[in-house]
C-alpha cells in the first residue's frame, strides 16, 4: 500500500460494521397499512431515534479523529413518499415537529469540525429521456436537500449532494439542467465518475460548464476503461483535472476502494491495500470498504 506523505481525511460511509452506528427503517407496505394515528406515532419514534443515533455517529467519528461522514439515504423513511404527486402529509409534518432535534444534530457534527456529504439512490436520473423520472428524481434529491437545510448544514461544497452521471450520452442534457436546479440541491452538487455510463472524458466537460466539482473515483475509472492498476498515468491525470473543478482546490473529495479479487473486480474490499499514489495531495478521501471504521482506522494507523 502506498503511504501518503500527509495525513489526509478519511471519510467513513453511513454506519459501522460493529453496533455502534445503527439506523431504523419501516418498510412502505407496514406504513401504509398503519391508520394515521400509528403512522404518525411510528414515524415520529423513528425519526426522533434515527436524529438521536445521528450524535452517535458524530461522536463515534469525533472520538476517532474521523473529520468526513457519509449521511444515510433512509435517515427518514416515508419523507418522500407522494400520494398522486402531492407530498405525505403525515412524515412531513413529523420531520417539521423534530426541526430543533434536527438542527442540533447538525450542530454536532458542525462543533466536530466533521464534513459531510450524502450519496442518493442510482434511481435518481435527473437527465432521464423519461419525464416522469425526471420529475421523480428531482423530488427525491430534493428530499435529500431538504434534509441537509433541516440539519443546518451550509449551501456549498463542504457539504455535498453527489450523484452520477445518470442516463448514458446524455451529458448535454445533464449540463443544461445543473443551472436550473433549486438553490438547495446546485449549491451542493457534485459528479461521480461510474463504471459504465460516465467516465471521466464524459462527466469533466458536464462539470468545468456547470461549475459543479467532480469527484473523481479511481476504482471506478480502472475497472471501466481495464487498466492494470491505480499507477496507470491516466489516474494520476484525472485525479489533477478533477482537482481543478473545486473551489476552493483543498476541498477536492476522491472515492477509494479496492476490488476483493484485484482492480477489476466491482466489488468492494474489507480493507483497503492498494492506494493510488496519485491521492497523495488530496486532503478528502471517502473510504467505499465493507470494513467501514476498521477500513478507515487501519488506513489512519498507517499515516
Amino acid at each position: 500500500m502506498v503511504d501518503l506523505p500527509h495525513s489526509p481525511a478519511y471519510g467513513l460511509v453511513c454506519l459501522t460494521v460493529g453496533p455502534e452506528v445503527r439506523f431504523r427503517t419501516v418498510t412502505r407496505t407496514r406504513y401504509l397499512a398503519l391508520s394515521d394515528a400509528d403512522k404518525r406515532a411510528k414515524l415520529y419514534d423513528l425519526y426522533a431515534s434515527n436524529i438521536q443515533r445521528l450524535h452517535v455517529a458524530a461522536g463515534f467519528c469525533a472520538a476517532r479523529g474521523i473529520r468526513l461522514y457519509r449521511l444515510s439515504s433512509s435517515l427518514f423513511p416515508m419523507l418522500d413518499l407522494r400520494h398522486g404527486g402531492v407530498d405525505d402529509q403525515i412524515s412531513g409534518e413529523v420531520f417539521a415537529e423534530l426541526s430543533g432535534e434536527l438542527r442540533a444534530a447538525g450542530a454536532a457534527f458542525q462543533a466536530a469540525g466533521i464534513r459531510t456529504l450524502m450519496h442518493p439512490e442510482q434511481f435518481i436520473v435527473l437527465n432521464s429521456e423519461r419525464p416522469e423520472v425526471r420529475e421523480s428524481s428531482l423530488h427525491a434529491l430534493g428530499i435529500h436537500a431538504r434534509v441537509m437545510d433541516a440539519l443546518g448544514l451550509e449551501r456549498s461544497h463542504w457539504n455535498i449532494l453527489l450523484l452520477h452521471g445518470g442516463k448514458g450520452r446524455r451529458g448535454a442534457e445533464l449540463a443544461a439542467l445543473i443551472p436550473d436546479l433549486p438553490d438547495g440541491i446546485r449549491t451542493r452538487l457534485a459528479l461521480e465518475n461510474d463504471e459504465r455510463a460516465y467516465g471521466p472524458a464524459e462527466l469533466l466537460p458536464v462539470c468545468e460548464a456547470t461549475g459543479t466539482p467532480f469527484v473523481f473515483d479511481a476504482h471506478h475509472h480502472v475497472v471501466r476503461e481495464r487498466l492494470p492498476d491505480y499507477e496507470d498515468p491516466s489516474v494520476a491525470a484525472w485525479t489533477a483535472r478533477a482537482r481543478a473543478t473545486w473551489q476552493p482546490p483543498e476541498w477536492q473529495l476522491v472515492h477509494l476502494s479496492n476490488g476483493i479479487e484485484g482492480p477489476h473486480d466491482r466489488r468492494h474490499s474489507y480493507l483497503i491495500t492498494d492506494l493510488p499514489s496519485s491521492y497523495a495531495g488530496v486532503e478528502w478521501i471517502e473510504v467505499e470498504a465493507k470494513g467501514k471504521e476498521e477500513a478507515v482506522a487501519a488506513l489512519m494507523a498507517g499515516q
